[in-house]
């Protein structure tokens, strides 16, 4: 160890003390001798398969020990890359400014080590205690056969990704003070899934708000591609306060409704104006998938789709729409879920209600146009027109397709992608029949310019939409999640399999009176089952 470090064992902890700087690492479950962590090592024979129990103990100690006491470059040699992973190891110290830890591993759950990181951050004078969580991996050196840390940037810190760095210093930009369109403040402890989208807002924002900056504990991204991230604040900088569009009862709503599943995003917004109330991600930290993500919808985007038929003079509401069980498009084969059908007599409304996808499909000859959708989408609802919300978005896509694959974008399938800003949008154009871009912040912040489409639905369009969302809500596939929901309301469900995964994603959409709200669940199922739950929740709690 560097400078002469020492160790001396003390009830069962280790206490080293390396250039001045005390670091310890309690062990208490790893190791089972008096040091030494070489013993796999010893021997010349290269060993093969998956590293055994003790050797994953021995790995793991030996590289928390050498981590807690500031060897960096120890560190970084029990890892399987340590060309990477010592400068990171290394900045731990002269970037982040960490002058001491005390690291505490938990049992080993198979390869994988978890560890507690209590450690003090010290710059120009100012001094705070910084603690979380972490884990690592231990696996087999591809060459030596060695057991070895699998190096990967979480091993540092959780939310480090590849590329990034952990510095501490003064904060390149002003803090804020965000607030709800109320004027209620919104922070990262209360509302979580805001974190990222208060450090973007912050990162473009922050400087022109009337603010100074503090001195904080962040991570870098690579290459400025995203905005940093504040992890500890040493001593707050003056926040200048920034006016949001959000709703901090929608926003709890949104918060603890995501959390009862995993890989669950939700949105919404109020069709009048394009304001966004609420955005919320399980998990709470890193890519905001409610805004960012790019997915097949399902039958979601059957409100594009029967817009366009609708305005084509295909259908309307009341008619009579044929819904069998299976239809053949141009060699490709489509069906109703469970193969159910309706009778010849029944009207348009009700495939709509019950989500029918081959009264949708049958019809693609009649457009005599593959690209109508895509248009529709564009021209109507704003779909992939660059939306400026405030922070980075996506803003949905329907790329032109012909054959079974523009049959399959019908029933939101195929080359589809949306997120749940991008349903909740649809909805609120559905609900008023005028696109209103989805902002974050008032356009009045920075004069943008905000995307517009080439013209609105008529309102009978408008009208017969909202009839045939609010049939799904009180007799249709949304009935059971919409049940708690007041005022006058509409619903679409759906779900999408994506890269044959086994249970579909579950997607669901609503409105009720000036609030739309659309959500996604990984691996849900159904679209009333999972996702329309969480839409039903914010709803209830939004304005």
């Amino acid at each position: 160890m560097r400078g002469g470090a020492k160790v001396a064992m003390v009830g069962g902890v280790f206490v080293l003390v390396a250039g001045g700087l005390g670091y310890g690492v309690y062990e208490v479950v790893l190791g089972g001798g008096e040091g030494g962590t070489q013993t796999a090592a010893a021997s010349s024979e290269v060993r093969t398969g998956p590293p055994g129990k003790e050797e994953i103990e021995e790995t793991a100690k030996g590289f928390l020990e050498a981590w807690a006491s500031g060897d960096a470059s120890a560190a970084a040699g029990l890892t399987n890359n340590e060309a990477v992973a010592q400068p990171l190891l290394a900045g731990y110290a002269s970037d982040a400014h960490v002058t001491e830890a005390v690291i505490t591993p938990g049992p080993a759950v198979g390869t994988k080590v978890p560890y507690t990181v209590k450690a003090t951050v010290s710059y120009e004078g100012r001094t705070k205690p910084w603690s979380y969580s972490s884990e690592l991996t231990v696996v087999r050196g591809l060459t030596s056969g060695k057991a070895l840390v699998d190096w990967q940037p979480t091993v540092i810190h959780p939310q480090l990704t590849d590329g990034a760095v952990l510095r501490t210093g003064e904060s390149s930009t002003a803090a804020i003070e965000a607030v709800d369109h109320d004027g209620k403040v919104l922070d990262k402890e209360t509302y979580p899934s805001l974190g990222p989208i208060l450090d973007s807002l912050r990162e473009k924002y922050g400087d022109s708000t009337g603010g100074s900056p503090g001195i904080e504990t962040w991570i870098e991204p690579e290459g400025g591609s995203a905005a940093n991230t504040t992890l500890l604040t040493l001593a707050k900088g003056k926040p200048g306060k920034l006016q949001t569009t959000l709703d901090a009862e929608a926003q709890a709503a949104a918060e603890k409704a995501v959390k009862q599943f995993s890989g669950a995003s939700v949105v919404a917004v109020r069709p009048s104006t394009g304001s966004i109330r609420a955005v919320a991600n399980n998990p709470a930290t890193g890519f905001n998938a409610a805004m960012q993500g790019k997915q097949a919808p399902g039958s979601t985007l059957k409100i594009v789709t029967a817009a366009m038929l609708l305005e084509k003079g295909l259908v309307t509401a009341d008619g009579p729409t044929e819904c069998p069980k299976e239809v053949l498009y141009q060699g490709r084969t489509f069906h109703n879920l469970d193969y159910f059908e309706l009778p010849p007599t029944d009207p348009f409304i009700t495939s709509f209600a019950r989500s029918c996808n081959t009264a949708l499909i049958k019809l693609i000859d009649d457009t005599e146009d593959d690209s109508a959708l895509p248009a529709e989408a564009r021209d109507v609802f704003g779909i992939g027109l660059d939306w400026k919300t405030g922070i980075t978005s996506f803003d949905g896509s329907v790329p032109d397709e012909t054959g079974g694959e523009a049959a399959a974008q019908y029933i939101g399938q195929g080359t589809v992608q949306m997120n749940a800003l991008n349903i909740a949008s649809i909805t609120a154009t559905a609900r008023t029949g005028t696109f209103h871009q989805p902002v974050i912040v008032p356009r009045d912040l920075d004069d943008r310019q905000l995307a517009t489409a080439s013209r609105s639905l008529s309102p009978s369009v408008t009208r017969q939409l909202n009839d045939m969302m609010r049939a799904t809500a009180s007799w249709g596939t949304g009935k059971a999640a919409m049940a708690s929901v007041g005022g006058d309301k509409g619903a679409k469900t759906g779900s999408a399999e994506v890269d044959g995964q086994g249970t579909s994603n579950s997607w669901f959409t609503g409105f009720s009176d000036d609030l739309a709200a659309a959500a996604v669940v990984q691996s849900g199922g159904h679209g009333g089952d999972a996702a329309g739950p969480v839409v039903a929740a914010v709803l209830r709690a939004g304005s």
